[in-house]
């Protein structure tokens, strides 16, 4: 058995680090204080495919994998 991440799991991990960083490190401590929801950058991780990542195509989803999702939610999570 393989546990090594893909290639595609990898971008996704990347890019959800970047995103956070870029994104949502500005204002975070501020957002905290004033317990604000963080509406446009919740707006913006929808339009990168952030939201509905384990949904079916068919539906509007991505279609990822569930490594895939948490590699990406981590990333989040480890700055908002």
């Amino acid at each position: 058995m393989d546990f090594n991440l893909t290639e595609e799991q990898l971008m996704i991990q990347q890019a959800a680090k970047d995103f956070a960083q870029a994104e949502l490190l500005p204002g975070v401590i501020e957002r905290d204080e004033h317990s604000k929801f963080p509406t446009e950058q919740v707006k913006m991780m929808g339009e990168l495919g952030f939201l509905g990542m384990m949904v079916d195509p068919k539906y509007g989803g991505s279609g990822l994998d569930s490594v895939s999702y948490v590699l990406a939610m981590t990333e989040i999570a480890k700055v908002d």
